[in-house]
């Protein structure tokens, strides 16, 4: 899950993200500032995203739970998540995406 650095510690960072607050251990990233963003697996910072693909991983994650409940419609909510999902491209834009020059 994406989760944003608020207070560094040796060899941790005390993060927040997705509504909670988590003490992540940051062997296998570089050097972090306060407000840098990471991707965290069990616990441990897997590597330094953007905001912007911690936007996307969240909502990604935000669809998978809606799915879950049985209440989202992926047409309606693509704007709002303020990028497409492959399902809803064009083959043009799927070229690009893919980095398929046809």
């Amino acid at each position: 899950m994406p989760m944003q650095v608020q207070r560094l510690e040796p060899g941790h960072a005390i993060c927040q993200g997705r509504g909670e607050q988590r003490r992540v251990n940051t062997a296998l990233v570089d050097e972090l500032q306060v407000g840098d963003w990471l991707l965290v697996f069990l616990n441990d910072a897997r590597e330094c995203i953007s905001a912007q693909r911690a936007h996307e991983v969240n909502a990604a994650l935000d669809m998978v739970q809606h799915a879950m409940a049985g209440n989202y419609d992926t047409a309606a909510q693509d704007d709002a998540l303020g990028f497409h999902l492959p399902s809803h491209m064009n083959l043009q834009d799927l070229h690009a995406l893919t980095g398929d020059k046809q």
